[in-house]
């Protein structure tokens, strides 16, 4: 089968720090600890880690593997490694769908960020008498605002975008990913040095098991996916840029590890304030945009500074995540046979008046549209319940049962040049019954209503 010849990422460090940086975003930072806090913090936690490394870290190479062995974009991907076929489209049109539909809720939430960066670099966040949840239903319900900085924040993606893989996508992941590291262990000196906070770290990482149940297990499955960037088509894009020479499965360790520990220092920085501060931890997605802006507030010496630090770094990480999406879809439009430019400011145009529809819901202006659900509701429910969970199960199945395994081994040995004696019991194992099972689950329950 002959490759598609483009350009990609120059050596093994550009890869983790791209990947890590799409895998590294609000999936770690803003719904991890407070799904953690959910299911009992540390019972969460275990599970998490024993899913993200089998679950999720095996659906990441097979993504990377259908990547880098066609050098396309997912569409053309999958017919690729099949001779051909309008079938096999099927599973790469998912994970556009998917991908196109992420990026404009993701553009929302990222937006609500940097407003809150901003506020916080000024100090208009801690001037609102009506308090932090008035504050952000007030921001939230605005016409214009949320609509201005999703704009910003769309633009920073499209200027990255339009400067390349390397120059653009490689060279500011090479720069934002130790970024965003430092700055979270700045964020976890300050939590840890606060009175009470040896009782946030109790709650991180004692197992209560009590507070789990099948509800949490399964959530703790959803967000291995999520938080690894899987199910969307992202990673057969990044796939397609790594170098023959690399070693899939190394890389995928380190993205994995990088991507863990963000997620748990993230909860290192919160959880020990939160209790310091006599606060709940299961506040659900207000845990980020009400909770920790009262924690701040708290701080008295400092107040500004910390809080302008957290949301740099939920920005930051919302950007290399958003910068995935986009190049996902710039990369499906360059397989069709456009120009890489106006490809991205066609995902650009296309996304931001998406984006602009979601974030209206909140002003009270659109209407229910069906099942008592806004257009926001029927948009996170299948980018986050369906869609990921139905292209994930589908490139599995593809991998394990319909990619010929001759081509994988080759491709993850390095053309027989790596040792993989690995693979045969977990291709047999993980890849052909655990991960598609595991999968079907998460998608079936979560439908169901017992994946929230």
């Amino acid at each position: 089968m002959a490759k598609a010849q483009h350009n990609g990422f120059s050596n093994s460090f550009g890869v983790v720090m791209a990947a890590a940086g799409s895998a590294v975003g609000l999936g770690n930072i803003w719904r991890f600890p407070y799904i953690c806090g959910q299911y009992g913090g540390g019972a969460f936690l275990l599970v998490y880690l024993i899913f993200v490394f089998f679950i999720g870290m095996t659906l990441l190479m097979c993504e990377f593997s259908i990547g880098r062995r066609t050098r396309r974009a997912p569409v053309k991907a999958y017919p690729a490694l099949r001779g051909g076929g309008n079938g096999w489209k099927l599973i790469g049109v998912v994970g556009i769908v998917t991908c196109f539909m992420i990026l404009s809720i993701y553009l929302v939430i990222s937006g609500w960020t940097l407003n809150y960066f901003w506020e916080s670099l000024t100090g208009s966040l801690f001037g609102d008498s009506g308090g932090f949840d008035t504050h952000f239903t007030g921001f939230a319900a605005d016409s214009m605002r949320p609509v201005i900085f999703m704009l910003i924040f769309l633009l920073l993606g499209l200027v990255v975008i339009l400067c390349g893989v390397k120059n653009g996508i490689e060279s500011i992941s090479k720069l934002l990913m130790p970024l965003l590291l430092v700055l979270v262990l700045v964020l976890c000196v300050r939590s840890l040095t606060l009175p009470g906070a040896i009782k946030g770290l109790d709650y991180l990482f004692h197992p209560d098991f009590g507070k789990l149940g099948p509800q949490g297990v399964l959530a703790a499955l959803g967000q291995s996916l999520f938080s690894l960037s899987v199910g969307m088509g992202t990673m057969v894009v990044y796939g397609s840029y790594i170098p023959e020479k690399d070693n899939i499965l190394k890389s995928c360790v380190w993205i994995t590890v990088c991507d863990v520990a963000i997620a748990v220092l993230a909860g290192i920085a919160i959880f020990p304030a939160v209790f310091s501060c006599g606060l709940e931890p299961d506040k659900g997605a207000g845990l980020v945009y009400v909770v920790l802006p009262e924690v701040f507030h708290s701080f008295g010496f400092g107040t500004r500074l910390f809080a302008m630090l957290f949301f740099l770094l939920l920005s930051l990480a919302a950007l290399t995540s958003a910068i995935s999406l986009h190049e996902t879809l710039t990369a499906f439009l360059c397989d069709c046979g456009m120009k890489r430019v106006p490809a991205a400011v066609l995902v650009a145009v296309l996304e931001g008046a998406l984006a602009a529809a979601v974030a209206i819901t909140f002003t009270g202006e659109t209407p229910e549209t069906a099942a008592d659900r806004t257009f926001f509701d029927w948009m996170d429910y299948l980018t986050a319940t369906v869609l990921p969970p139905v292209c994930a199960l589908l490139t599995v199945l593809f991998f394990g049962w319909f990619m010929k395994k001759e081509d994988i081994v080759d491709e993850l040995s390095n053309h027989g040049k790596l040792k993989i004696g690995w693979f045969g019991v977990y291709y047999k194992v993980l890849v052909r019954w655990v991960a598609p099972v595991a999968l079907l689950l998460v998608l079936i329950l979560g439908m169901m209503g017992y994946i929230k």
